[in-house]
């Protein structure tokens, strides 16, 4: 044990003894000679609240925060702060956002569960009451595993969890944790298997309910996750937690009108609660109800001036110009060292798109690029191993192994995968062809993604696994299974149309898998510049996934395998894949319409040329967009940024570059 160590425990021994002043000055050895020992200045802080230095433990904290801004302990112990002090409503939100980043926190739900026992907010009460008898049931090594959970260290907390479950194979907490550590990992299978059965054991668990909901939610089974929320509802009619999901549900579920109504309802009886009105906004959005929406965007941050998403949202409209208060309010609450990651990355993605409307470059790219750092340091994306992932695709789905596996499949023609790289024309596409009478307009779909991760054949989470090697033991049978259960699977999003549209991008990936499994299914590249791409996709801070985006390098070195890997389709499965430009699509519209129709062997509609009048939802990033006609407004959006793009071009391909593109880079 290290001096540091030995001390942090001395001192933690001291604190339990009531020793403060003995506390604090080993801990202050330990920080003259570290200044950012965590433990130390946490620790220190609880000690000087002890002895009423409240200052001193402020900056404390606030040191601890500057390091680590997403500590829940850290946040807790500000709640402790605060409460102490005499500031009762500040305290709350500290506890709240505790409870947020881990929820082992037993101290933070119990001052929340008295807080709102005594404002009479029974819903609130209940919830936290709740979350209090789960917590002290628990034994004390799993609160230990769900604390390095929520720190990060997901290898030993699932190397812990599994040797507990080993031993107690039914309890529900231990089941819950490692399905946590499966969904974050992307083993959404595992992690639906081990919710399901925990629900089993204990039906009348709302937290276990809610979780098993949402990674039905994440696996866009979204008639199952209505189904769970209505349980929930039904047993518990006063929460508004469980009826604000249920207007979420039937959002997902295509019913937009009816969830505005619901979340309306909610906020007759809550009008302060923001992630409601933002929720409201999202659907409202989706409608293309963009005033509407951007009054919801407002009634949420006026609410809580620290609801980054609420700024984020007007942003994403990408039509959005934000006041000059808008922009000093966004300035003002990223200097707060308090503020938690995620609303800080919300922050400056809306600066940067803020300051880019009103021509502020310089400035919108610092937000740009400091929101991509947050999302890159809680990455454990590496361009190596994704080279790696990819190139096996390359290796193993040779000519060879098409020759040796034959014909083989289930022989539905319905599917249409639109897959490429994010913010490359996709949604544009697939608004073009759902506006056709045959073809019905879905989602991102997430069912070639977990076959594919279920071929992996792992027992432990994040190794490489066997896939795609492991394609070459498919049996014919097996191939025409897991076709049908595509199509069984996706029926949920269709409305009836012969053909429908699957728009993953990441589906690029695994050609080869859908080519065994659906031969008669259609692929459409959807391809874009690799500039306008590139530098598009790390503007954008995506709900999930796409961590290949958080960086210039890492997302000209992603463009350069996703070329590779195309041309190595187009070479093994020859006549499969039609690509289409966006740049393509912006100079001829109906030259490209007409080639892709001719594609996917459907007659021309003009429908798809004012594709625009179309009346379906959007759910990207594009929906703003692609409600227009056609226009070049998204093309050379990176040449004011040219400086600051060296990385990127540094990373590219020349060969996919126009030479004047890479000398005004490199000027």
């Amino acid at each position: 044990m290290t001096q540091s160590k030995l001390d942090v425990s001395r001192a933690s021994q001291s604190i339990k003894d009531h020793r403060f002043v003995e506390a604090l000055s080993l801990l202050e050895g330990n920080l003259s000679k570290d200044p950012q020992h965590i433990d130390s200045l946490y620790l220190a802080a609880v000690c000087s609240r002890y002895l009423k230095n409240y200052k001193d433990s402020q900056k404390y904290l606030e040191t601890v925060l500057s390091i680590s801004p997403d500590m829940g302990r850290a946040y807790q112990e500000l709640g402790h702060l605060n409460r102490d002090s005499g500031n009762e409503n500040s305290s709350i939100t500290y506890y709240r956002q505790a409870c947020e980043l881990n929820p082992a926190l037993l101290s933070s739900w119990n001052s929340l569960y008295n807080y709102f026992t005594k404002t009479k907010n029974k819903p609130a009460a209940d919830h936290a009451l709740d979350q209090i008898k789960t917590l002290k049931s628990i034994p004390a090594n799993l609160l230990y595993i769900s604390q390095i959970l929520n720190e990060g260290r997901l290898g030993l907390a699932e190397t812990k969890c599994r040797e507990f479950l080993k031993k107690n194979p039914t309890h529900t907490y231990a089941m819950s944790l490692l399905s946590q550590i499966a969904d974050r990992l992307g083993y959404f299978d595992d992690a639906e298997f081990l919710l399901k059965n925990a629900v089993k054991f204990k039906p009348k668990n709302g937290d276990l309910r809610m979780k098993y909901a949402m990674i039905l939610r994440k696996k866009q089974k979204f008639a199952e996750t209505l189904e769970q929320v209505n349980i929930l509802c039904e047993m518990y009619p006063d929460n508004l937690s469980y009826q604000a999901q249920k207007a979420s549900e039937i959002m997902q579920n295509g019913n937009h009108e009816e969830a505005v109504k619901l979340f309306e309802k909610i906020l007759v009886k809550n009008p302060f609660n923001f992630s409601i009105h933002t929720s409201k906004g999202h659907a409202q959005k989706t409608l293309g109800k963009t005033k509407e929406a951007i009054d919801s965007y407002r009634s949420a941050y006026k609410v809580k001036q620290d609801h980054g998403e609420a700024f984020f949202s007007l942003s994403n409209l990408k039509t959005y110009k934000f006041s000059v208060d808008e922009l000093d309010i966004m300035r003002k609450q990223l200097e707060r060292v308090d503020l938690t990651l995620k609303d800080k990355a919300y922050f400056h993605f809306a600066l940067a798109q803020g300051c880019e409307i009103i021509g502020e470059y310089e400035e919108a790219f610092y937000h740009f690029n400091a929101g991509n750092k947050i999302k890159r340091n809680q990455s454990k994306y590496s361009i190596e191993k994704m080279d790696k992932e990819l190139q096996s695709q390359i290796d193993t789905c040779d000519e060879i192994f098409f020759e040796k596996l034959g014909t083989g499949g289930h022989d539905a023609s319905d599917p249409i995968f639109i897959l490429g790289l994010p913010r490359a024309g996709s949604t544009l596409i697939e608004q073009i062809l759902a506006s056709h009478s045959k073809i019905d307009g879905t989602l991102e779909l997430p069912n070639i993604l977990s076959m594919a991760q279920s071929l992996r054949g792992d027992y432990k989470y994040g190794n490489d696994g066997n896939y795609p090697k492991s394609m070459k033991n498919l049996s014919n049978q097996k191939r025409i299974d897991m076709g049908k259960i595509f199509i069984e699977d996706t029926q949920m999003h269709r409305k009836g149309a012969p053909r429908f549209t699957d728009k993953m991008p990441n589906n690029f990936r695994h050609i080869g898998l859908i080519h065994l499994i659906l031969p008669n299914a259609k692929i459409i590249d959807a391809r874009r510049y690799p500039l306008d791409c590139c530098f598009s996709m790390f503007k954008q801070l995506f709900a999930q996934g796409q961590e290949f985006t958080y960086g210039l390098e890492e997302a000209g070195s992603y463009y350069n395998m996703y070329v590779k890997l195309m041309n190595h389709w187009d070479k093994v499965i020859p006549n499969k894949i039609l690509r289409v430009n966006n740049e393509d699509i912006i100079d001829d519209l109906e030259g490209q319409v007409i080639r892709m129709l001719d594609f996917l062997g459907l007659p021309f509609e003009e429908s798809c040329i004012t594709f625009y009048e179309t009346d379906r939802s959007v759910r990207t990033a594009s929906s703003e967009q692609v409600r227009k006609p056609i226009n070049k407004s998204g093309m050379d959006r990176w040449k004011p940024y040219a400086k600051n793009l060296k990385k990127l071009v540094s990373n590219l391909d020349e060969e996919l570059l126009k030479p004047e593109d890479i000398a005004l880079i490199n000027l």
